[in-house]
């Protein structure tokens, strides 16, 4: 006569082995979900490190282009734009004067004497002019239009920067041997306007040597 104990007991045996079989195939998919959740995680994190470096290079980039250095020895005069009446803006139709008769007004000094070369110009934003030196000719700039630096020497490895704002224009002189440069820093895509007045004729063909090497 079998043993009813001994049936039960191979039962229960055989169900154990069955579960544990299965235990497995229930676990994959438990696992597989934490994988993908961890991974996903993972992209989140990773793209907010990159953001967030992103972040910083731009700031860092906006930081240099408008740092703005001592300009008490620059020679210059401002303006304002909008304020009504003033010295350049005299009647509703806008502002206009001669740069010439301004500076000597001003007592800039070192600009140019006479207008024999003249040349009207633009700049788009984070671009530059000039960044050289003319070893033969005064310059007076009159500059408008968006947030703008002026960058001029005044001495061996040193400048003074202006910065001019879009409601201004300024009236700036560059003497012979005076390295200068023009930054757009307007970042409302603002563009800037000069106007450049020369004591002497200009060669374009001869190039001429980049000061700094920072702009």
């Amino acid at each position: 006569m079998a043993n009813p104990r001994r049936s039960t007991n191979t039962l229960d045996q055989i169900h154990s082995n069955r579960t544990y079989f299965k235990k497995p195939v229930l676990a994959f998919p438990f696992l597989l979900f934490i994988l993908v959740v961890l991974t996903w995680i993972s992209l989140i994190r990773f793209q907010q490190t990159s953001s967030h470096i992103a972040a910083v290079h731009t700031t860092t980039q906006q930081s240099y282009f408008t740092k703005i250095l001592p300009s008490g020895d620059a020679n210059f005069v401002r303006f304002s734009t909008v304020k009504f009446p003033s010295k350049i803006f005299k009647d509703p139709r806008g502002w206009i004067f001669d740069p010439l008769t301004i500076a000597l007004e001003a007592g800039i000094s070192g600009g140019a004497q006479s207008c024999i070369s003249s040349y009207l110009g633009e700049i788009k934003p984070g671009h530059i002019r000039g960044n050289h030196r003319h070893d033969s000719r005064n310059e007076t700039f009159v500059v408008w239009g968006a947030d703008t630096l002026f960058r001029l020497e005044v001495g061996p490895r040193s400048y003074s920067e202006i910065f001019i704002g879009a409601d201004e224009v300024v009236v700036v002189a560059s003497p012979v041997h005076i390295a200068h440069a023009l930054i757009n820093v307007d970042s409302s895509g603002g563009t800037t306007f000069f106007l450049g007045c020369q004591d002497s004729s200009v060669d374009y063909n001869i190039p001429t040597p980049k000061i700094w090497d920072d702009i």
